[in-house]
């Protein structure tokens, strides 16, 4: 299906930007502060900055800065994450540029957590052989990093922040090049924003399973837009799954993270019994890359009948865990555990798409106009499994090359673009209950598409999942809650079909049967 949007709808609003962002991440604002001042740009968000995946990001940001570290370090260190999947140019890039985007953002005020000396303190997670991530906040360095962008972002005259704006459909020229996008405000009312250059930076598709860290509004807005609008998806049936989301006997809420730092500041990983059964399993045991833990803790659970196993991090004091980790520490203290004296309940849930929306090296798509950056897209990067911390450093990297490439277009580009919604087919009202739809596709990904897979559970879905597509694409409802259903449907379609193509088990893509 071209569009989401019915037949019969009018534009009641028509706007004109020269650039349009969609997504006030990390990688939207990043982007939105590197795009020539000259040129009108606007920032068009699902809700505010406060709810993204970036704002929830705890651990920090990659880059090889410290005096025992080097580019040519992470490069390894990534390209073994990735098992074999990376694209190794764009790696160079990642680690070549990364570490002056990290001097950049302590150029703009991210208030990044210092040591003793006043330099910038530097710990290590899962799958780096070197302490090269930065944190700020303690455990909070997306929402640290974020409130900083923003802050410099709302004064710029050359952007306007739109929230509470839905994206919904992509409008393309007869050269099928970009020429704008259709949005609804929060009464449900459509607008166009005419506009040559769209940066897709949505973020996650978490609510197309039932546990996930990401937010309510994580339903691939974006990247089913691209989709419908002709981009091309790449390595979209990986999928990471954080080996530590808090346990929660109400597993389709929000999952908390506990952020891979705290095995990085010694926590280890025990059964009910005390444990250790990842010894023996890897030679990082508790720091190996996320996939590997992720089925260690599946394959433990199995043989154990639980539904969690635990982190321990107490023998550090509460001091200092009050200090390092403050939000994870409040966060479990609600919750009545204190983890500086009990072990902490977990267990794996979504976490991460490590594939999206195929990109080059200037984050552009197939579509002329059309980029993307942050988790919506796919680089090459990732591989089939992203390296811990490794994600906000793409946000930067690549949403600094998309501005730059957009404001390079923009000096020889003087064609105003003129879009319009093309006659459509009416489609009938449908008004089923939506929610029960997504609920129901969330426990297929859940029950088939999870850490272990295999062919027949994939076909499963996929058949079930098929026949909610079909039923949602045949008709039509004026609400965001029928957009966001048609988008989750047709993502997991997608990674159902990507998962059962792939015949052979690397990184987050494992089948049981291969």
């Amino acid at each position: 299906m071209r569009f989401a949007i019915n037949g019969n709808i009018k534009a009641e609003r028509h706007l004109e930007f020269d650039v349009v962002i969609i997504g006030a991440g990390l990688a939207g604002l990043y982007t939105a502060l590197h795009i020539d001042k000259k040129y009108s740009c606007c920032v068009l968000t699902k809700e505010g900055v406060d709810i993204s995946n970036s704002w929830l990001a705890q651990g920090g940001i990659a880059a090889a800065i410290a005096v025992d570290d080097n580019p040519g370090l992470h490069l390894e260190d990534t390209l073994i994450a990735g098992a074999g999947l990376c694209d190794r140019r764009a790696v160079e890039v990642l680690v070549d540029e990364g570490p002056l985007d990290i001097k950049t953002l302590v150029s703009m005020q991210v208030p990044f957590d210092l040591n003793a000396e006043g330099d910038l303190q530097i710990t290590r997670e899962g799958g780096h052989r070197r302490n090269r991530i930065v944190h700020a906040g303690g455990d909070a360095t997306g929402r640290e990093t974020v409130k900083a962008l923003a802050q410099l972002v709302y004064p710029l005259s050359n952007i306007q922040f739109m929230a509470h704006t839905f994206f919904i459909d992509i409008l393309t020229d007869e050269n099928g090049a970009v020429s704008g996008i259709v949005y609804a405000d929060k009464e449900d009312r459509l607008g166009i924003i005419s506009t040559r250059h769209v940066v897709i930076a949505t973020g996650g598709i978490g609510q197309v399973y039932l546990s996930s860290t990401n937010p309510s509004i994580a339903t691939g807005d974006g990247i089913a837009a691209a989709v419908r609008a002709g981009a091309k998806l790449k390595n979209i049936e990986f999928i990471q799954f954080h080996p530590t989301g808090l346990y929660s006997p109400n597993p389709e809420e929000r999952a908390f993270l506990i952020s891979e730092a705290v095995r990085g500041e010694g926590g280890l990983l025990k059964n009910s019994k005390g444990l250790r059964f990842m010894e023996g399993t890897h030679e990082l045991n508790e720091l190996a890359p996320r996939d590997i833990v992720a089925r260690a803790i599946v394959k433990e659970l199995e043989r154990s009948g639980e539904d969690h196993v635990f982190v321990d991090i107490t023998e550090k004091d509460e001091q200092f865990l009050k200090a390092r980790f403050p939000t994870i520490y409040n966060e479990c203290l609600g919750r009545s555990i204190n983890i500086s004296k009990d072990w902490i309940p977990v267990f794996p849930v979504q976490h991460y798409l490590i594939g999206g929306i195929e990109v080059d090296l200037n984050s552009e798509t197939c579509i002329e106009g059309l980029y993307a950056c942050g988790e919506a897209a796919c680089t090459g990067v990732h591989g089939a499994n992203r390296l811990a911390s490794n994600s906000m450093l793409e946000c930067l990297v690549f949403g600094r090359r998309a501005a730059t490439s957009i404001n390079e277009a923009l000096k020889s580009h003087s064609v105003k673009a003129k879009p319009s919604i093309p006659d459509l087919p009416v489609r009938p009202t449908i008004t089923p209950d939506f929610n029960a739809l997504r609920m129901e596709i969330r426990h297929l990904m859940h029950d088939y598409c999870y850490v272990i897979r295999s062919e027949t559970g994939l076909g499963i879905a996929l058949k079930r999942i098929s026949e909610i597509l079909d039923f949602l694409e045949a008709g039509y409802a004026g609400s965001k809650a029928y957009i966001e259903a048609l988008n989750v449907a047709s993502i997991a379609k997608d990674i159902l079909n990507a998962a059962i193509s792939r015949k052979e088990s690397v990184g987050a893509h494992y089948r049981e049967d291969c």
